[in-house]
């Protein structure tokens, strides 16, 4: 089977807001069972990752309008066509190009939003 090509708005997409592979992993869950209600601890039991792991990647998704979340409940809403039209090709692209979509992810700079939890981590130590 040949890996098809990853087009240049979708790998804008995945650099723009993805930055693991546990954050495609969770928001094509919430896409593929839309009519549930998630919690962390749902959401961990289903892809084998650790609560607190869980926690920050469903965050990091809120945090990019990607998934809504209200009260400790997360859900995928598809805020808008263009957005459920981008993530149902994510969708595709991952189950068709598992290795490219992979390498985009793991090839991105870390996103500020590390740095400024590295900074965060400090505070609440001192």
């Amino acid at each position: 089977m040949s890996e098809s090509p990853i087009p240049l708005d979708l790998q804008n997409f995945i650099l723009r807001h993805i930055d693991s592979i546990g954050q495609i992993e969770a928001l094509l869950l919430l896409r593929r069972h839309v009519n549930e209600d998630w919690t962390v601890n749902s959401v961990a039991q289903r892809l084998y990752i650790s609560d607190p792991e869980t926690e920050e990647t469903l965050a990091n998704l809120c945090a990019d309008g990607l998934i809504t979340c209200a009260d400790g409940i997360f859900r995928y809403t598809g805020a808008s066509s263009e957005l459920d039209s981008m993530v149902a090709r994510l969708s595709d692209a991952y189950r068709a190009n598992l290795v490219g979509v992979t390498n985009i992810v793991h090839a991105k700079p870390r996103r500020i939003r590390a740095f400024a939890n590295a900074f965060k981590m400090r505070r609440d130590r001192g």
